[in-house]
């Protein structure tokens, strides 16, 4: 099982569609006892949530939230943990929104070149 979660900063390698998750999104994780949950922000999300769990290095967890637009929005995600070369983290993601029609695959990466690197949060 790849490292704990708990406390890396993560954000998409890509740009989804507008009005999703992006580049400019941070993800703050945690974990603790197999449950998982983060908070992230950033480009057209305000605020959002995920709460799920991990076994072993498969996260399933539900998300939601708030865009800069005002309107909400939640799906369900199942994300495989990947440990890269340089040690960072890397979720290889696949999304199903509930509120609305759509899904899809994408990746998150931890942020910073370092591992155990302060990197912030970008908000």
């Amino acid at each position: 099982m790849a490292r704990s979660l708990d406390g890396l900063v993560l954000a998409p390698v890509a740009d989804q569609a507008p009005g999703q998750v992006g580049t400019r999104t941070r993800f703050t994780y945690h974990e603790k006892d197999g449950e998982i949950w983060a908070e992230y922000a950033g480009g057209d999300v305000i605020r959002g949530h995920l709460l799920g769990t991990r076994q072993d290095d498969r996260l399933d967890f539900r998300y939601v939230q708030l865009k800069r637009d005002g309107s909400t929005s939640s799906g369900h995600c199942v994300s495989l943990v990947v440990e890269l070369s340089d040690g960072r983290v890397r979720l290889e993601e696949t999304w199903e929104w509930e509120s609305q029609t759509g899904s899809g695959t994408s990746i998150v990466e931890q942020v910073g070149g370092q591992v155990g690197e302060d990197c912030g949060t970008g908000h």
